[in-house]
């Protein structure tokens, strides 16, 4: 019995999108300073090591829930 191989991707890294830039200036939106420096903290941790990762996640979520939380107060 003859087996032909199954045809994949190429072999190598995959394209994928362009990795998306954070202006953080608030351009298309009303924007807040805490979140954008959250969510600024998030795409910069994409560049650390897994085990970095997690304290940078931490402390953005710990940020954004603070803010969610003062402005439920206001």
């Amino acid at each position: 019995m003859n087996v032909s191989p199954r045809p994949g991707p190429p072999p190598g890294p995959r394209p994928g999108p362009p990795p998306q830039t954070w202006t953080g200036d608030g351009a298309d939106d009303a924007g807040h300073p805490a979140v954008d420096a959250a969510v600024q903290a998030m795409v910069n941790a994409a560049n650390l090591a897994p085990a970095d990762q997690i304290a940078q996640y931490e402390a953005a979520y710990q940020t954004l829930r603070e803010t969610l939380a003062t402005i439920d107060q206001a």
